[in-house]
């Protein structure tokens, strides 16, 4: 056997696992409790913030205390319609240039990326979550898988037109290789974390 056939055996001999041989939840020792705590440290580490809520009008006082509330917001969920731009969803997507705040619903998120996976029954219009200053998206607890194996198994045959995970502000580091967040879309992500 030449050196390169033996190489080749040794690497074929010691090949990672399949995907679908990871480790299950259980085995990794991760509860509910650390699902969520891992979430949002990973959150903050790229530049997001949280804040856990009991109900909707939790995020509306929240939203009224922390932010320009006489500029534009717009939302999809009707819980918060008093607080949003009414009959925004079928404009023309230009016009939304100048939303100060979107506030959307997240299907589920995931704890190792912190990402939250939304589609375009949850957004109104694919732009509303890239446009804004600022996005608020809320998830609940419950909702929120450890991985992101995990979370494309719950993705599974959905059908939906457009789907995308968000994960902390917009963000870029190619400029003098510097981090600047808000080049390219919200300048900050609050996530509402739902009981």
């Amino acid at each position: 056997m030449s050196s390169r056939d033996s190489i080749l055996e040794k690497i074929k001999q010691n090949q990672p696992s399949a995907v679908s041989e990871l480790p299950s939840l259980t085995f990794l020792g991760l509860d509910a409790f650390d699902i969520l705590e891992k979430y949002k440290t990973v959150l903050q580490s790229i530049g997001g913030d949280f804040v856990e809520v009991s109900n909707y009008q939790d995020i509306i006082d929240f939203v009224k205390k922390n932010y320009a509330i006489e500029k534009r917001m717009i939302t999809t969920i009707p819980e918060l319609s008093k607080i949003a731009t009414m009959n925004w969803m079928n404009i023309y997507p230009h016009l939304l240039e100048n939303v100060e705040l979107t506030l959307v619903k997240a299907h589920f998120g995931v704890a190792e990326n912190s990402a939250l996976w939304v589609t375009d029954d949850i957004l109104g219009q694919r732009v509303a979550a890239f446009i804004p200053q600022y996005l608020a998206i809320i998830v609940n607890k419950k909702d929120i898988v450890a991985t992101m194996h995990q979370a494309y198994e719950r993705i599974g045959n959905q059908e939906y037109g457009f789907g995308t995970f968000i994960a902390g502000p917009s963000k870029t580091a190619d400029i003098e290789q510097s981090l600047v967040l808000g080049a390219h879309g919200a300048r900050g992500l609050m996530v509402f974390l739902l009981d």
